[in-house]
């Protein structure tokens, strides 16, 4: 479900953003959508946690590891440090 958000901008800088948004073949909303998606991205630690947790996840998957052998996996890898 979508939501609207009423923002105010200085009207040269909306057109700007409009014109440079149809070159790229998008509107100003997209951009905004984009841009604001991109911010919390950067700034959401939970997010970036959680896609660390998942690279992880896919890594030891990748070796044949799973959930009866992961302490032995954790032992290993700090035995090669």
């Amino acid at each position: 479900m979508t939501s609207q958000l009423v923002i105010r901008i200085d009207k040269e800088l909306k057109e700007k953003v409009s014109r440079l948004a149809m070159s790229e073949g998008k509107n100003a909303s997209r951009v905004v959508r984009e841009m604001l998606e991109q911010y919390v991205n950067d700034r959401d630690i939970g997010g970036h946690i959680d896609r660390i947790w998942n690279r992880i996840g896919q890594r030891l998957k990748q070796k044949g590891i799973g959930p009866d052998s992961v302490h032995q996996a954790i032992v290993d890898a700090r035995q090669k440090r």
